[in-house]
């Protein structure tokens, strides 16, 4: 394993362990709302500490975008390496006791993803991957589905939780898409979800107004397990841009050709 992932590894699982205390007394948790259906927990604020902490400790001169500190002060355009961490993806799940929600961890070096690691404490689930090395799960190596057509295909995605303003676009996606595929999912971790596209546990993935927390580590996890990723219109820039569908290469091919309308 290479040597900053190892260090990725034990960053999520110390913020695991902090989680999984906390999941065993759920209703103790504080809980704060950040924006209509946005929530934070003191879970989350820790994990990410303990996650930081970890990082800069084998990596002080690394950059940190986290979902709930912000840009650390050393973010910044020479800076070649930026860790993005999402503590809890799923934490409207963990505060309900859902169990589907995960730790992102990622590397960015100069603009690309090198490292990523997803795990889902609830299941023991370590989902890991180095650029160039292909993609894991529990260190056995994973690869996208072969399936290759929509009509066989499972589709996970997710809805606006922030507003409605979205979800008469949704609606339409959803109805466009469940016309044509096997199935659609909306568990509410999109990392989970991405990890899954990698895993072959889906074969396709879409979702709008994300966050590159969201998105960072799942991207590699799927490209290194033989998927594509890319925006709404198939170009490459989903990180920053927020928009994402991935998938096989075939159902992916499918996915953009219906939903390259909906790019705006």
């Amino acid at each position: 394993m290479h040597p900053m992932l190892n260090t990725a590894v034990k960053a999520a699982r110390r913020a695991a362990s902090i989680i999984n205390r906390a999941s065993f007394d759920i209703d103790r948790v504080k809980v704060t709302q950040k924006s209509h259906n946005d929530f934070v927990t003191e879970v989350d604020q820790a994990a990410e500490q303990a996650i930081i902490e970890v990082l800069k400790t084998a990596y002080p001169d690394h950059a940190i975008l986290a979902e709930e500190s912000g840009a650390s002060s050393n973010l910044h355009d020479e800076n070649d390496n930026v860790w993005i961490i999402d503590p809890i993806d799923g934490t409207t799940n963990f505060i309900h006791g859902f169990p589907q929600y995960c730790v992102s961890i990622a590397l960015q070096q100069r603009g690309q993803i090198t490292q990523a690691v997803v795990y889902d404490p609830t299941r023991n689930d370590l989902f890991t991957a180095t650029k160039g090395a292909g993609a894991y799960l529990n260190e056995k190596r994973i690869r996208v589905s072969r399936r290759d057509k929509m009509a066989d295909a499972l589709i996970g995605t997710g809805f606006p939780f922030r507003g409605t303003d979205d979800l008469d676009e949704y609606m339409k996606m959803f109805k466009l898409l469940s016309e044509r595929c096997a199935g659609l999912r909306r568990p509410g971790s999109a990392a989970l979800d991405l990890a899954y596209v990698a895993a072959g546990r889906y074969d396709g993935f879409f979702e709008k107004g994300l966050q590159p927390w969201d998105m960072a580590a799942g991207s590699l996890l799927i490209t290194e397990a033989g998927g594509i990723v890319s925006n709404f219109s198939g170009e490459s820039d989903y990180l920053y841009n927020g928009n994402v569908i991935a998938g096989t290469p075939k159902v992916f091919a499918q996915m953009v050709n219906l939903l390259s309308p909906f790019a705006k």
